[in-house]
């Protein structure tokens, strides 16, 4: 009699492995990058910063063959995440973990890869990552309008995540610019980053309102969902370090007006977004602390805490770049040192649930009791 043939056993373990695990690699490359421009100032630092981006391609690496078994052995549970309103916006995650390393290989990684793997190597995870953020851009917000049937009240800052990896690509992609030939190439790429970063931000324009507004009218988000709060930073921080970015390649790649329209953009459209993203930073950063006191403990959210934050960073720097003020310089040093505190605790709060097998669980049933939940008067007070 033939049977079915059965999952392998390293295939079982990775039966619950969701694209949300891409976070990880996204927080690791962020901390190699946002570091780069303080790393003149600080001996030993570049050669630091290296190591951290060899770990996050070799994360990326060993993710990828991960979610490929995951594909081909446990058809159902990847299904059942891209039918899940709650993970099927992590997909964007994919694209950003391949943008955030191509990145990062012409940052720091090019000093022991060298120039022109380098070059090579972000150009594929560029092409890689843009086409599989457009697609996320679309399907998931698809998937949420026909399938999901959510609810505006079930708006929770993940569902920014598809919607911010264009973005990404507009901030990393004028790193290849410099590299393309003159003329043509270098305007079209820049031109198309430009509108991947416009693409994005009306699309966050859109989604943004309903996160704040649940926020606000809602209640507080569940405890293990509280620091996704700070992802609400990404598309900030990630398109004041774009419009920046674009200043940087612009002279001799597009005509002298409209060089001179990006250099302006990118403090005219800077200031405001980081300081908007600062504001929300102190909110976000107030209901992770209340959330800690009613016994929030770590989950795979925590590495909400590291991309966003490190989006800032980038922010910031490209900020002091364009103006020269302290007053950005400074914020930046303290971000980044945010950024590896936080990343440094969510690498202990993995590795130990993966030693304790927590992470790559089944998950647990739903109480059949219900738990106790905060209740609002009519005047809006919470009681």
């Amino acid at each position: 009699m033939v049977t079915a043939a059965q999952p392998r056993p390293y295939a079982l373990s990775v039966r619950h492995l969701g694209p949300n695990w891409y976070a990880t690699v996204m927080g690791t490359a962020v901390v190699a990058t946002a570091g780069s421009a303080l790393a003149p100032h600080v001996p030993g630092l570049r050669d630091v910063l290296t190591a951290v981006w060899a770990l996050s391609l070799a994360l990326l690496v060993t993710l990828l063959g991960a979610r490929a078994v995951h594909w081909s052995q446990h058809r159902d549970q990847a299904r059942s995440h891209l039918l899940d309103p709650a993970a099927a916006p992590f997909y964007g995650c994919l694209a950003m973990a391949l943008l955030a390393v191509g990145g990062g290989a012409l940052t720091v990684g090019r000093d022991w890869i060298g120039l022109r793997a380098a070059v090579a190597l972000d150009a594929v995870l560029f092409t890689a990552g843009t086409v599989v953020g457009l697609a996320a851009a679309v399907v998931v917000p698809y998937l949420m309008a026909v399938r999901h049937r959510v609810e505006p009240g079930q708006a929770t800052p993940v569902w920014l995540l598809p919607l911010v990896a264009p973005m990404v690509s507009a901030a990393v992609g004028p790193l290849l610019v410099p590299h393309l030939p003159p003329g043509q190439a270098r305007e079209t790429l820049l031109l198309g980053c430009f509108a991947l970063f416009g693409l994005s931000l009306l699309a966050t324009l859109v989604m943004l309102p309903l996160v704040f507004a649940r926020s606000l009218t809602g209640g507080p988000l569940p405890l293990a969902l509280t620091p996704t709060l700070f992802l609400v930073l990404g598309p900030l921080g990630q398109s004041t370090t774009a419009v920046g970015a674009f200043a940087d390649v612009a002279p001799g790649v597009v005509p002298t007006p409209y060089s001179e329209g990006f250099t302006a953009l990118a403090v005219l459209y800077g200031v405001p977004v980081l300081g908007f993203a600062l504001l929300w930073f102190c909110l976000a950063t107030a209901h992770v602390v209340r959330a800690r006191r009613h016994g929030m403990r770590f989950s795979m959210t925590w590495w909400s805490f590291t991309f966003p934050v490190g989006t800032c960073v980038t922010g910031a720097e490209a900020l002091a770049r364009h103006t020269g003020l302290v007053v950005y310089a400074g914020p930046a040093v303290l971000l980044y040192a945010v950024l590896v505190a936080a990343w440094g605790t969510a690498v202990v709060g993995t590795v130990r649930g993966l030693l304790r097998g927590e992470l790559l669980a089944a998950p647990r049933p739903a109480p059949v009791a219900p738990r106790p939940v905060t209740a609002r008067t009519t005047s809006g007070a919470v009681r």
